[in-house]
């Protein structure tokens, strides 16, 4: 495993660079244009009316999935829209071969809305282990970065997540209501307390780069989905934060997590967030 582990570090070294030309196409060729110029045809739901899909994400996915797969050689891509049209594709995040992990645009509902609020997601893995993560919000032109071992960036700029500035509220963004059950809001009812200011969040990438550039002290989130959370928690680590699900383990990004979990700036805020969503079970 360490000799496969230092292929892919050399692979980081050498294309690194790549892999941001990859998401900044894909977004310029197939985001962007569509941006506030969505047509009615070109957006659909998927599971519901909160569930929303456009030509803008499947488009962009066909795109990383043909140039990281190029890219890396004997790779898999597991992506949000492939998942959903085979659920049986998820599966490759627990197997041995390198698993480019992809959400092509976070955020669909700000998309759809016109509001700038929304990235690309895209993070490396293998075995289960996250290597490296490229979080891109392109109506911002904003490009975050997380190499394992090797810190976060921001447009270059080293992030380091620091502390919550002592006397103030935690700034927790959590799921939003519409995408909860009734389980997992009372869970989430446990951050009502004093001390602590919970909204709801909105796209997941962007809250997890907040986390990790400190303009936000958590997260607080109750659903599993790799592509949602893969490149946000390898930022927030690599800024010095930490995640915990409810029974005080690091989350799984291959599952079966007791949910929700959070990801905060630092240890001793993920502990007391994950605390308080036992609390509210």
């Amino acid at each position: 495993m360490n000799e496969d582990m230092e292929t892919i570090d050399e692979f980081l070294a050498r294309h690194g660079a790549d892999v941001e030309d990859a998401i900044r196409k894909a977004a310029a060729a197939e985001i962007l244009p569509r941006f506030r110029r969505l047509a009615d045809h070109e957006v659909d739901q998927k599971s519901g009316p909160h569930d929303l899909v456009t030509d803008a994400d499947r488009n962009a996915e066909l795109f990383l999935t043909q140039a990281l797969g190029d890219l890396l050689p004997g790779s898999v891509v597991v992506g949000e829209e492939a998942v959903h049209a085979d659920p049986a594709t998820y599966a490759a995040i627990r197997g041995d071969a390198p698993v480019w992990i992809v959400d092509p645009v976070d955020g669909t509902r700000q998309f759809v809305s016109g509001e700038d609020g929304f990235c690309t997601l895209v993070a490396l893995a293998r075995g289960g282990e996250l290597l490296a993560s490229w979080t891109y919000a392109p109506a911002l032109d904003q490009l975050a970065t997380a190499v394992r071992g090797r810190g976060a960036h921001l447009d270059g700029v080293r992030l380091l997540a620091g502390a919550p500035e002592a006397g103030q509220d935690l700034r927790v963004a959590t799921s939003h209501p519409d995408y909860t059950t009734d389980e997992q809001k009372r869970a989430l009812l446990g951050l009502r307390v004093p001390g602590v200011a919970p909204r709801p969040c909105g796209s997941a990438g962007l809250e997890y780069l907040a986390v990790a550039r400190g303009a936000s002290d958590a997260v607080a989130f109750s659903w599993e989905a790799a592509w949602d959370h893969a490149a946000g928690l390898l930022l927030v680590t690599e800024a010095g934060g930490a995640h915990l699900t409810r029974d005080g383990d690091p989350f799984r990004i291959t599952g079966g997590n007791v949910l929700p979990f959070t990801a905060a700036r630092d240890e001793a805020t993920a502990r007391r967030v994950a605390a308080l969503l036992t609390d509210g079970a």
